[in-house]
C-alpha cells in the first residue's frame, strides 16, 4: 500500500462514518443498523471536513504519484470543491428529502440487495427504523422556512407520506417469518407515525415558507468548473443547450418528414403516446422485453465486452420515489459486493393518482418510447456502465463520482445504440432524437430556473409545448430540477463530451473523427470498455484516464 492509497483509505472510513447509509449501499454491510446523523452540527462539520479534504489532495505534487493517482487526487479535489459550493447553499436547510430520504434509501437497499440473512436484516431494518424519530426531528429543527420553497417542502411532504406507507404496509412483507414481520410492523408504525408527523410539519410550513429554489448563477458557474472540469458558465451552457435543441428539431423535422410526409414531429408523436401499453405491468413487461433485446443486441454486435455473472431486473419504481420521480431509474449493485445484478425501475405513478393521470404516465411510455429509454438505463447505458465500474475501477472512483459521467453516458449509450442500428423503426429513431432534444430542453430550462429567468409554471408548459411531453411527466420533471441543480444539464452535457473524446480516440486509432457509425467493431469495443471502467469522473479527467492509456499504449 503506498502513501497515496492510506490516505484515500482514511478519506473513505470518514466518508463511511460519516453516512452510514451510503456506506451500506456500498455493500459495506457492518454500517446495515445506522441511520446518519443528520444534526446542524454533522452538517457543519461535514462542511468543514470537505474543504479540509479538498486542500490536503490539492496539495500533493505530481511528483511520486503514479497517472492514476494523479487523477484519484484530482476526482477527490473536484467532488470536495463541489460539495463546498453547495454547502454555501445550505441544501440541508431547503431541503425535507435530506432527512426523510435516508430513512427510505436505507431500508429499501437492506433487502433489495439482500446482502445478509434475513433475520440479520430484520434485525438491522428494525435499528435503522428506530432511529427515524431522530432524524425526523433533527430536520425539525434545521429546516428554516425562510430558504425553503413551498414547492420543495411539498415534494418533501409527498415523499414523507409516501414513506410512511411504505415503512407501515410494504416493509413488513420483505421478512421470511412472522415473528419478523410482526417485528418489521411494530418498528414500521411508530417510524410511520413520525413520518406523518413530520409531513404535517411540512405542509404547514409550506404556507408561509418564503424561500427560493434557485441556485444562482455563480454557484452554478462554480460547479460547472469547478466540481465537473467543464469550460462552461451557466448561460454559455444555456446557449449550447438552445443551440442543440434547434439542430435535434432540424433533425427531427427531417426524419418526421421523410417517414410520415409532415414536418410536425411534435404531432408525429403526440399521435405515438396513443400507442402505449394499458397497464402499469405491461408497461414493465415491455421494458423487460426491450432490456432482453439490448443485451443481445450487445452480444451479437460485439460492441461492449459484458462482464460475466451480470444481470439487471426491471421492478416498478419504489412507492417513496413516485412522488419524486416521473420517469425510469437505476440502481447499481452494491460497489464493495459481489453481486453484480442491477435494477432498473420503471416509473409507476404516485399512490392516490387518478386513473387519468396514470394514462397520461404511461403514454409518456410509449411502445415507440420504450426501446430507447431502456438503452439508456441498462445496456449499454447504466447497469452495463456500472457494473464494469465496479468490476473494473479503483477504488476511489467506485465511491465518488459525477451525474455529467454517468448521465452522459446513458444518453451516448442512445446515441451508439442508433448508430449502429439497434433501432430498426422511424419512430424508434424520432423518439431517440426526442428524449435527446428533451435533455436539450433540460438545459435550457434547468439553467433559466436556477438563473431566476423562468418560473415554475413557465417551465412545465416549455416541457410540454417544446418537447411532447405530457403534463403530468413535465410537472415532475420540472419539481426535480428546482429540488437538484443542475443535475438536468448533465445529460446531454456530459454526452457532447464523451462524443468529443470518442474523436479524439478514433483518430489516435488512424481513423477519422465522426467516423463511430462504421469504425471497426474492436476498435469501438475498446473505447467503451476503457472509458466505462475508468468510473465516473468528471469528463476532463475520464478523458486524461483514456487516453493516457492510449499514448502509452
Amino acid at each position: 500500500m503506498t502513501d497515496f492509497d492510506r490516505v484515500v483509505d482514511e478519506l473513505l472510513a470518514e466518508e463511511f462514518e460519516e453516512s452510514p447509509v451510503t456506506a451500506s449501499g456500498l455493500g459495506l454491510t457492518e454500517y446495515d443498523d445506522r441511520l446518519d446523523d443528520l444534526s446542524a452540527e454533522a452538517f457543519d462539520r461535514r462542511q468543514a471536513r470537505a474543504a479540509a479534504w479538498g486542500l490536503r489532495f490539492a496539495a500533493m505534487p505530481d511528483v511520486g504519484l503514479t497517472p492514476d493517482e494523479r487523477i484519484d487526487r484530482d476526482l477527490a479535489v473536484a467532488m470536495m470543491a463541489g460539495r463546498t459550493v453547495m454547502a454555501e447553499w445550505v441544501p440541508w436547510r431547503r431541503d425535507p428529502v435530506t432527512y426523510s430520504g435516508p430513512i427510505a434509501n436505507g431500508l429499501f437497499g437492506l433487502f433489495l440487495n439482500r446482502l445478509r440473512p434475513d433475520s440479520e436484516l430484520v434485525d438491522a431494518a428494525v435499528t435503522r427504523l428506530s432511529q427515524a424519530p431522530r432524524a425526523l426531528e433533527q430536520g425539525r429543527a434545521n429546516i428554516d422556512g425562510r430558504l425553503a420553497h413551498p414547492l420543495i417542502l411539498g415534494r418533501g411532504r409527498d415523499a414523507a407520506r409516501a414513506t410512511a406507507r411504505y415503512v407501515r404496509e410494504l416493509l413488513p412483507g420483505e421478512a421470511g417469518t412472522e415473528r419478523d414481520r410482526a417485528r418489521l410492523a411494530d418498528a414500521g408504525a411508530e417510524a410511520g407515525r413520525a413520518l406523518d408527523e413530520w409531513a404535517s410539519h411540512l405542509d404547514e410550513m409550506a404556507r408561509t415558507a418564503t424561500g427560493s429554489w434557485q441556485l444562482g448563477e455563480e454557484r452554478y458557474t462554480r460547479l460547472l468548473r469547478e466540481r465537473e472540469a467543464l469550460p462552461y458558465d451557466a448561460r454559455s451552457l444555456r446557449d449550447r443547450g438552445r443551440a442543440e435543441y434547434d439542430r435535434l428539431s432540424t433533425e427531427m423535422r427531417d426524419l418526421s418528414h421523410s417517414a410520415w410526409g409532415t414536418d410536425d414531429w411534435n404531432a408525429v408523436l403526440e399521435r405515438s403516446n396513443e400507442d402505449h401499453p394499458a397497464t402499469e405491468e405491461e408497461m414493465r413487461r415491455t421494458y423487460e422485453d426491450w432490456t432482453a433485446k439490448a443485451r443481445q443486441f450487445l452480444v451479437d454486435s460485439g460492441l461492449i465486452t459484458i462482464p460475466e455473472g451480470e444481470s439487471c431486473e426491471v421492478l416498478p419504481s419504489p412507492p417513496f420515489q413516485r412522488p419524486l420521480l416521473g420517469v425510469a431509474s437505476y440502481m447499481s449493485p452494491p460497489a464493495f459486493a459481489t453481486s453484480l445484478q442491477g435494477h432498473f425501475f420503471v416509473p409507476f405513478a404516485p399512490e392516490g393518482a387518478s386513473a387519468a393521470e396514470i394514462q397520461k404516465r404511461l403514454a409518456a411510455n410509449s411502445f415507440g418510447h420504450i426501446p430507447t429509454t431502456t438503452v439508456h438505463e441498462a445496456y449499454p447505458g447504466h447497469h452495463w456502465h456500472l457494473v464494469v465500474r465496479k468490476t473494473s475501477s479503483r477504488r476511489l472512483r467506485r465511491v465518488l463520482g459525477t451525474p455529467y459521467f454517468n448521465e452522459g453516458w446513458g444518453l451516448y449509450a442512445e446515441r451508439l445504440m442508433r448508430e449502429r442500428g439497434f433501432f430498426t423503426e422511424p419512430i424508434q429513431e424520432l423518439n431517440h432524437l426526442k428524449a435527446t432534444l428533451f435533455r436539450a430542453a433540460r438545459i435550457v430550462v434547468d439553467t433559466s430556473l436556477h438563473l431566476g429567468e423562468m418560473d415554475y409554471e413557465e417551465a412545465i408548459r416549455f416541457m410540454v409545448e417544446k418537447t411532447a411531453t405530457p403534463e403530468p411527466t413535465a410537472r415532475a420533471e420540472v419539481g426535480r430540477y428546482c429540488w437538484w441543480p443542475t443535475q438536468a444539464s448533465a445529460y446531454l452535457t456530459g454526452c457532447l463530451e464523451i462524443l468529443r473524446i470518442r474523436d479524439r480516440f478514433l483518430e489516435s486509432r488512424g481513423l477519422p473523427a465522426g467516423s463511430a457509425a462504421s469504425a471497426p467493431v474492436a476498435v469501438m469495443r475498446e473505447f467503451h470498455d476503457r472509458l466505462a471502467a475508468s468510473g465516473s469522473l468528471p469528463l476532463g479527467l475520464a478523458e486524461r484516464a483514456l487516453l493516457g492509456v492510449v499514448e502509452a499504449g
